[in-house]
């Protein structure tokens, strides 16, 4: 089982498993000019070690069928007043909070967080990771932009600089040293949220960090770390749901079916459920910092209005 949450602290956040870090504050940087890529590194024993255990993982997941990639059907049936409270359980909560400057598992309600400047992603590879995983990744999330920009009505697209929601697939040497890099993305982020991600435990596949000026909802940019080690369904996954956490959707909830924002792992890519989902976080009659108190009546019609048409 993989974790997964929003540690919000402040106006920043972490999310851990399939992983977020919460919004927070920093101020626009202009993107790195591009560099020549280094020569190719082999994986570290350590590395190689990991991957091993993953594959592993990854055998039991599919013996058990999980990791399913149908997007849900007739044995996960949902109506509107599951999909408003699922939608209210992922977008107005985060599992992770700041307690005395600890970061600790605790659900705590949180505003709506979502986009309102185009999302740019650039995925970034570790020297180690191999041309066919790069390509085969680079085409994973190039789907899945034009996937989420057709689910949102926002536009989401894949760059190749000057990105502004950044994907890290890195091995565990990289990983451990990130921390200039995650620095240099969004200088606000503090040293133990950094020191979160650098010593993350093997049931935390991937982190996503996203930032929010003035607390006010509004994301602008974001930084995905993904263990380059997953093997390629449990990569995909976490592909899937950093980018979709990324977005706004922040938190995971066990009663979330079909979907993807659920620990369980029953499903390695979106579902149906989470593509309206993310149509009504982007849907222009609710608002970024919304309250889900303020939101719900919208969200109910909303969700009658999806499954009335799709039912």
């Amino acid at each position: 089982m993989r974790l997964t949450g929003l540690i919000a602290i402040g106006a920043m956040g972490l999310v851990t498993g399939c992983d977020q870090l919460a919004p927070f504050a920093t101020p626009p940087t202009d993107a790195p000019p591009p560099q020549a890529r280094p020569a190719p590194v082999e994986l570290s024993a350590e590395s190689q070690k990991i991957a091993a255990y993953y594959k592993r993982v990854e055998q039991r997941q599919r013996a058990l069928d999980l990791l399913r990639s149908d997007g849900g059907g007739p044995d996960t049936p949902f109506d509107n007043r599951r999909l408003a409270r699922t939608f209210e359980a992922v977008a107005f909560s985060r599992e992770f909070s700041d307690a005395g400057g600890a970061l600790v598992r605790r659900r705590d309600e949180s505003i709506l967080h979502r986009w309102s400047d185009p999302v740019r992603i650039e995925t970034t590879f570790g020297a180690a990771v191999s041309d066919g995983q790069r390509a085969e990744d680079m085409a994973a999330v190039d789907r899945l932009a034009r996937r989420l920009a057709g689910a949102t009505g926002h536009p989401i697209s894949t760059v190749q600089r000057g990105g502004n929601f950044h994907v890290l697939i890195v091995t565990e040497d990289q990983r451990r040293g990130i921390g200039p890099t995650l620095k240099r993305m969004l200088p606000e982020i503090r040293q133990r949220e950094i020191d979160v991600i650098e010593s993350l435990g093997l049931s935390t596949y991937c982190v996503v960090v996203a930032s929010a000026p003035n607390d006010d909802g509004v994301l602008t940019r974001a930084v995905a770390v993904i263990r380059a080690e997953l093997p390629p369904l449990l990569r995909l996954s976490c592909i899937h749901e950093e980018i979709a956490q990324g977005l706004g959707l922040s938190n995971d909830s066990p009663d979330a079916r079909p979907s993807i924002f659920n620990d369980d792992d029953e499903f390695g890519r979106l579902t149906t459920m989470d593509e309206f989902m993310l149509g009504m976080l982007y849907d222009p009659k609710l608002r970024p910092g919304m309250d889900a108190d303020a939101a719900r009546p919208i969200v109910q019609d909303m969700a009658r209005a999806l499954t009335a048409r799709a039912f």
